[in-house]
């Protein structure tokens, strides 16, 4: 019989609802489960170092999943060979979305008992951090905690709803960004994201979609070796409502003010500027990179 580790968020008040309630009963029916409800990363990482020969199963988002695999990380057990387990009970759930994964907690459950490993690049930046899905700074960093406001009321409509008014409310930053040693632009359209060029928004996407199925970077692979890095300089009014408007359905990608380049190493440099990495909010960087581990750890995803 399989031996589970399920780990829930005690915090965010999901260890006894409904939902996840439905995907231990499921659990239980096919595995022998032991039950982690934890508050913070110390009580995380302490489950995981102890959990011996049990699979990790993580309960939640995509913020969830990023904490489970820094824990992870940080106790030494993240291996390709050992597949994680997701049922994604989030808000965005942009992770398991992209990996196919049944928004149906009984359902998620059962692919936890019955998937197949697929193996996913991981993402780690120069503060020794770890992205899973994507990274982004300036306007969807605002956007963020815009959507944060209406969550409660409007579930996942709240990321467009926030991306709209962070996109027709913010001015930009003086940021370089590169990408294997190159800067960012489009020299057709006369402009490069090179410190001197105000920049809207860039995100570094493991994944497609951020904030609930946004498609930032519509063609990002999780596991193509590489990262999509999208960057806007669509810092005037007009450009802000249009590139905001265009996001939803990925149309954005075709304005002259966007590139989307693949690479390996990227760094953004200037600011202050604030970063949104798997949902998490941090202020006030001015230099950050980021690396691409390819095939570091695996899922389990529908056979």
């Amino acid at each position: 019989m399989q031996r589970l580790l399920v780990v829930v968020n005690r915090s965010a008040g999901t260890a006894d609802d409904d939902s996840t309630q439905a995907a231990l009963t499921v659990l239980r029916a096919g595995a022998d489960v032991t039950v982690a409800a934890t508050a913070d990363a110390d009580e995380l990482r302490r489950a995981v170092s102890g959990r011996g020969d049990r699979r990790l199963v993580v309960v939640g988002g995509d913020g969830s999943v990023h904490a489970a695999i820094t824990a992870l990380d940080a106790v030494g057990g993240l291996r390709s060979e050992d597949p994680v387990g997701i049922v994604p009970l989030g808000t965005g759930n942009d992770l398991g979305q992209a990996l196919g994964l049944p928004l149906d907690p009984s359902q998620s459950a059962a692919v936890v008992l019955d998937g197949v490993p697929r193996r996913l690049d991981l993402v780690r930046d120069d503060a020794g951090g770890v992205v899973v899905n994507a990274v982004h700074a300036g306007a969807g960093a605002k956007a963020g905690a815009e959507a944060a406001r209406f969550k409660d009321r409007l579930g996942p409509m709240a990321y467009p709803l926030g991306a709209v008014i962070a996109g027709v409310s913010t001015g930009g930053w003086d940021l370089r960004v590169e990408v294997d040693g190159q800067v960012v632009g489009n020299e057709a359209a006369g402009w490069a994201a090179d410190g001197r060029t105000r920049v809207l928004m860039a995100a570094v996407c493991n994944g497609p979609t951020i904030g609930g199925a946004t498609p930032i970077a519509p063609d990002a692979g999780l596991d193509d070796g590489l990262v999509d890095v999208m960057v806007s300089t669509a810092t005037g009014p007009v450009a802000r409502a249009a590139f905001a408007a265009a996001l939803p359905a990925g149309r954005h990608v075709e304005r002259d003010d966007v590139v989307v380049v693949r690479g390996r190493e990227v760094s953004v440099t200037g600011g202050p500027v604030d970063l949104v990495a798997d949902g998490e909010l941090e202020e006030g960087v001015i230099s950050r990179s980021w690396r691409v581990e390819p095939s570091a750890w695996s899922v389990l995803v529908p056979n």
